[in-house]
């Protein structure tokens, strides 16, 4: 019986990475004072186990469900930082890696941070925690998530390389398969040329010695015997030439020596309404190329023929100093002749991918296309072939549907590597920008307002070695060289709203410059221009310090 495998590896991958947000909890708990089990371990760890369950196929929700303990945070009393910003940032981390898209994940993360801040506004929350929700929280979103980002970009590029590396390797074994058909074939032809040639010689030197009257009889029938068997051995010879070539239909139709005027005029004789002219003098070309002009010919006329029966087909030929110019175009089917389909093969090749490749060998280029309702074939072909030939495709050709139910080619397509590569090449310099971009942008929005509110956490706070300098009594211009340039502006409510002597005003100062935590505060009271009282003032207890 087949046992249904669960994937293990994810599972206790998931498992690990909430034990360890667990642990850091817990060590978080232990240091601090203020800190409640339920509020601060049991709902957060509740809520994150949810969060890294979802975070495989919903990364989205598990980083506002991650959000969910740093906004508990917000409303505890002691201190707006706890651990869980670093689950935040995990998990803002792990939204980079797993989602491709941008749009999704930065409305993710404006959704956290505009909670955090409505939650501040809210509850009325002390400049602190301000301070904290402006810089903080979206360094623990937006950062890691850059960081995914960038991670999963150049995980992407290296699958791609070796993707693209299993790619080469495959074209160069058919490269490899392709040379060793092409060295059969170069050995078949070999074979027929001198062998077959050489037999052939035999066979007729034995038929004319068979009929030499000076024979025997039985010097006859061996004679005749010798000569039966030189003949199966050259049908033996054809039939491992057409093995050796590989070319199932190279028996049905063998290579012919006709000319391109021969062609046409069978061409004519057939129905076909074919007009032709020839510009230039004929120069001397190779063989090769002789029979490449042969074969554009006969494929346009065989496309011609069957994809647009009546239509008029004009072939013209032109001879330049090194090049000769092949361009054949055919109308636009007659009325009520129905198309017939697209060929397989045609003279061995196939259609217009093989007239092609072997065009592109001999170093010339094919163009095929609709040309004013019909089609237009046009070769260029180079008098001698040149010593480099170029694989299939690279002259830029791809093929497409041709309206009368061909295949046709057109110039200037990238290749899928190249445009694989300027993709890539794209998305990593995007992702380069926006790993700069995207910070800056948020520190233009959050940086004024929260270096302004670090200016006045920090411009306001009053030693306890110069606190306890200031005596009571003095008059307050003789206080100011041991006064902070300004005093707390933030000072909680309930601090604000403690007894007081009756007639006085009264500063605040902070007791040291932590951005990150609610420090105690100093109270200085003034009647009539000097100081009557001053008091530590615990703001997390919102009571005098005896």
């Amino acid at each position: 019986m087949r046992r249904l495998r669960t994937p293990l590896r994810p599972a206790v991958a998931d498992i690990a990475l909430w034990a360890v947000f667990a642990t850091a909890g817990a060590l978080w708990l232990g240091d601090t004072r203020t800190a409640s089990a339920t509020r601060d371990l049991v709902l957060p760890l509740l809520v994150l186990g949810v969060a890294v369950a979802l975070a495989r196929r919903r990364p989205g929700t598990a980083v506002l469900l991650a959000n969910v303990p740093c906004a508990l945070g917000l409303a505890g009393s002691g201190s707006p930082a706890n651990v869980y910003a670093l689950t935040l940032a995990c998990m803002s981390f792990l939204l980079g890696v797993r989602r491709a898209g941008a749009r999704t994940p930065l409305l993710v993360l404006a959704g956290c941070l505009a909670v955090d801040l409505a939650l501040c506004a809210v509850l009325r929350v002390p400049a602190v925690w301000w301070f904290y929700a402006m810089t903080m929280l979206p360094a623990a979103l937006l950062l890691p998530w850059l960081a995914g980002r960038y991670w999963r970009g150049r995980r992407e590029l290296v699958e791609g390389g070796w993707q693209l590396a299993r790619s080469l390797e495959e074209r160069q074994h058919l490269a490899a398969e392709r040379a060793r058909l092409t060295e059969r074939a170069a050995i078949a032809a070999d074979m027929h040329d001198s062998l077959g040639h050489v037999l052939s010689l035999v066979a007729l030197r034995a038929g004319a010695l068979e009929l030499s009257p000076t024979l025997a009889p039985q010097d006859r029938d061996d004679v005749a015997e010798l000569r039966r068997t030189i003949s199966d051995a050259v049908d033996h010879l054809r039939e491992t030439v057409t093995v050796l070539r590989a070319d199932p239909h190279a028996g049905a139709n063998p290579a012919t020596a006709d000319t391109v005027e021969e062609l046409l005029g069978r061409a004519v004789a057939s129905g076909v309404p074919v007009r032709w002219e020839r510009s230039g003098p004929p120069p001397a070309r190779s063989p090769l190329v002789e029979r490449a002009v042969y074969r554009v010919v006969q494929e346009a006329l065989t496309n011609a023929t069957k994809h647009a029966p009546g239509g008029t087909v004009r072939v013209s030929i032109a001879h330049a100093d090194d090049v000769t110019r092949v361009r054949v175009v055919n109308s636009a089917p007659l009325p009520g002749r129905t198309p017939g389909p697209a060929p397989v093969t045609v003279g061995g090749n196939h259609g217009l991918a093989g007239l092609r490749e072997r065009v592109t060998v001999l170093g010339g280029a094919l163009r095929a296309g609709p040309y004013e309702g019909g089609f237009e074939v046009t070769a260029t072909l180079p008098h001698y072939a040149s010593a480099q030939s170029a694989p299939r495709g690279s002259d830029g050709l791809t093929d497409q549907p041709d309206p009368a139910g061909g295949t046709s080619s057109s110039a200037g397509t990238v290749p899928e590597s190249v445009r694989r590569r300027a993709r890539i090449r794209r998305i990593a310099r995007w992702r380069f920008a926006a790993f700069f971009a995207v910070p800056a942008a948020v520190a233009a929005v959050f940086l004024p307002s929260a270096a302004y509110l670090a200016y006045q956490l920090t411009s306001s706070v009053l030693p306890p070695s110069r606190y306890e300098q200031l005596r009571v009594g003095a008059p307050r211009a003789e206080l100011t060289h041991l006064l902070p340039a300004r005093p707390f502006p933030y000072a909680p409510d309930a601090v604000r709203s403690a007894l007081r002597p009756p007639g006085t005003t009264c500063d605040f100062y902070r007791s040291n410059g932590n951005l990150l935590d609610e420090v105690d505060l100093y109270r200085l009271c003034y009647s009539g221009g000097r100081l009557v009282a001053k008091d530590p003032l615990d703001a997390g207890l919102d009571a005098v310090v005896p």
